[in-house]
């Protein structure tokens, strides 16, 4: 019971700090890469009337904010847990893997970024940052 519990505070942990990650290079990428004059992106409707209208450019932040954020959930989630599990760090990214592909329906993104992103930025990511973690502790 007590390393269930651990587990579940590794995956609270490091979901919050992966999503800080995330939206932090989500804001940091609006900035270093404007969104095409007249549209808000500030919505979910803006966003949708704006996909059209973006280049590769305006989806690279997006696919780090994705991967970075799920390398930092799962790394502070192998900490907390320590070396003895990955799973913490698996559900990590089979967390935000879940909400990428829940914006594949939301959002209507070129359908390559959507391959790329699913495929790329959360398992393999998740994985990496329990490698990192393992190293460190």
């Amino acid at each position: 019971m007590r390393m269930f519990l651990k587990g579940l505070l590794a995956v609270v942990l490091g979901f919050v700090a992966g999503s800080a990650v995330n939206m932090g290079l989500v804001m940091l990428g609006g900035q270093v890469v404007p969104a095409p004059p007249g549209v808000d992106t500030t919505t979910t409707e803006g966003l949708q009337a704006a996909m059209p209208l973006m280049g590769p450019a305006h989806f690279v932040f997006p696919f780090l904010a994705h991967a970075l954020g799920t390398l930092a959930g799962a790394f502070i989630a192998t900490l907390v847990v320590g070396r003895v599990s990955k799973v913490p760090a698996l559900v990590i990214g089979l967390l935000f893997m879940a909400g990428g592909i829940a914006a594949c329906f939301m959002l209507p993104a070129p359908r390559w970024f959507e391959v790329l992103d699913v495929l790329l930025a959360y398992l393999p990511f998740a994985w990496l940052g329990y490698v990192l973690a393992r190293r460190r502790a």
